[in-house]
């Protein structure tokens, strides 16, 4: 007999799933055996996951075409959520603005604004919304991507660098307020990853150097998995060399 799912009956919610780390963490988990609401700005994007979903479990996605910044959609999403299943057991928050790299003097206020709103602001919706489906959930887990720049900034990397250290700030925040509940968070920071933001900042790097975003499956279901106690921040690059001795 094959060993059950582990994250069979589980409805998880993940953002920026069209693409890239997204994309891999809601197959993933529909591979583990949760439900997944897919949302993106990307149509053609989710409905490529919800075909490889379908592929790989015989089980369709929930899609919701959305712009992360768009608060309104987030607290409705949120409704429709509780109208559904009545809880949320897993958050994947994936969705993220690099900005531009420059200056800071040179920095456009519009692309901060941009910044502020898919990193920061959009997280703070997120959380006020999902929060009471978490705490329906015996076991919520609740991941944020995160990338070093957060807690290492450097030059020309002000956008994505304040902004990033400030949605930690948050999810540290709100890890503390539930601690006494079944909630846990996760900070998840990939390292250099083949995705299009990866290229973005860095265009001069060969794509095949870098680790394909599958890689990081396993332990987004890790992460997610109602059994487990999940660390605050969680490095995917030190997990990978645990897991390999």
């Amino acid at each position: 007999m094959s060993d059950p799912l582990p994250l069979a009956g589980r409805v998880a919610l993940v953002t920026g799933a069209s693409r890239g780390i997204g994309y891999a963490a809601a197959l993933g988990l529909a591979q583990a055996g949760a439900h997944v609401i897919a949302t993106a700005r990307t149509q053609g994007g989710l409905v490529e996951l919800d075909d490889a979903i379908t592929a790989a479990t015989g089980q369709g996605a929930t899609l919701v075409p959305m712009d992360i910044t768009d608060g309104d959609a987030i607290d409705k999403l949120g409704g429709a959520i509780f109208e559904r299943w009545g809880r949320l057991d897993i958050l994947v928050s994936n969705a993220g603005e690099l900005g531009l790299l420059t200056p800071i003097g040179h920095l456009d206020p519009k692309i901060w604004d941009r910044a502020v709103a898919v990193n920061m602001t959009a997280t703070y919706r997120l959380i006020r919304s999902v929060d009471p489906l978490l705490r329906k959930a015996d076991a919520g887990r609740a991941i944020f991507l995160t990338s070093g720049a957060a807690s290492l900034p450097r030059a020309f990397w002000g956008a994505y660098a304040a902004t990033k250290a400030g949605m930690e700030a948050l999810v540290r925040v709100y890890a503390d307020e539930v601690e006494h509940t079944p909630v846990r968070c996760t900070l998840l920071s990939p390292g250099p990853m083949r995705t299009r933001m990866r290229m973005t900042a860095f265009p001069g790097e060969d794509p095949a150097d870098l680790t394909p975003p599958e890689a990081i499956m396993p332990l987004v279901v890790e992460l997610a998995r109602a059994d487990s106690e999940p660390p605050i921040l969680q490095n995917f690059v030190d997990w990978r060399e645990r897991s390999a001795d």
